[in-house]
């Protein structure tokens, strides 16, 4: 890339032309990601789906782009080949992303969050802007089909560099694991009800809460969730502690009264014990009056 046709007193130019040099001079087997040749701030990436996952073996293409206050401000990126976890062609929603510009760190760069994509394909969605909730069968055909290709997208510029990555990557990732390839290798009819709803889901999808931690993705980039489910989290939540309460409100109002009263065996029982300690007591007052000579006076005068 000829340097000398870009303005390098802009921070962010000189700073993308740095991240540049860092990808070719460490180079992964995980990703590549280069800029065009016209726009230093559009980037084609390709990233290889993570091992021991229905994504192994999978090349999957991309697009960043890079605002002019780069840094400062987070990229864009999305992905252009169809993989079952993230919509094709739509923004993706993460900590790392312009969707979120509150949580992006200018320390970050476009490897970060290359790395953080890829942690994240095999996570769940939990209803996050963007993503979908394809199958494992249908991911793994995905991804034995996205070896066959490079996706088509833009001018020729764009797809000469993306052609460019899918032969580097191809020579970089292993086929995809023999117990990946039992299914065959279409992808099922239902694929465009998956994309409506998806498109259903992005629809309904405007509003984000602030992000949940990912335990699966280190330097605190999460996946933004979508409001209406954590909602529905929300109410399938206090619904039981409603019911339970409402059951233990019913038992209140049903609980018997204590009786004050006592039966007429306790009052029986009662009448026989103090008559009982009556008789003790006459009977020791007796034996006392008699030891002492009381008793014989007692008698003659009766």
């Amino acid at each position: 890339m000829a340097e000398d046709k870009y303005n390098l007193k802009n921070p962010a130019v000189k700073r993308i032309l740095q991240e540049v040099k860092e990808m070719h001079s460490n180079p992964s087997d995980d990703f590549i990601s280069l800029p065009l040749e016209e726009n230093v701030f559009e980037w084609q990436f390709a990233i290889r789906g993570p091992q021991d996952s229905e994504f192994e073996g999978g090349i999957y293409h991309g697009r960043i782009q890079l605002p002019a206050e780069y840094p400062f401000k987070p990229p864009s990126f999305m992905l252009l080949t169809p993989n079952g976890r993230f919509e094709t062609q739509t923004k993706i929603c993460l900590s790392i992303s312009s969707h979120h510009p509150e949580h992006w760190q200018p320390s970050w760069s476009v490897r970060t969050a290359l790395v953080a994509l890829i942690a994240f394909l095999p996570t769940s969605p939990n209803g996050a802007l963007g993503s979908l909730d394809y199958p494992k069968e249908e991911r793994r055909s995905l991804a034995i089909k996205s070896r066959e290709a490079g996706p088509k997208f833009g001018s020729s510029e764009r797809q000469r560099l993306i052609d460019e990555i899918h032969e580097y990557m191809l020579s970089r990732v292993p086929a995809v694991p023999q117990e990946n390839t039992t299914k065959a290798s279409e992808v099922p009819n239902d694929n465009k009800e998956h994309e409506s709803q998806g498109s259903a889901r992005n629809a309904s999808s405007e509003i984000i809460e602030e992000f949940l931690p990912n335990p699966a993705v280190d330097d605190g980039i999460v996946e933004e969730p979508n409001e209406t489910s954590s909602n529905a989290n929300a109410v399938q939540t206090s619904q039981p502690v409603s019911v339970a309460n409402s059951i233990e409100q019913q038992q209140l109002l049903h609980k018997p009264e204590a009786r004050h009263s006592k039966p007429a065996a306790d009052r029986f029982l009662t009448y026989a014990a103090v008559g009982l300690t009556v008789s003790i007591v006459v009977l020791l007052l007796k034996k006392f009056m008699k030891a002492n000579g009381y008793g014989t006076v007692f008698m003659d005068e009766s």
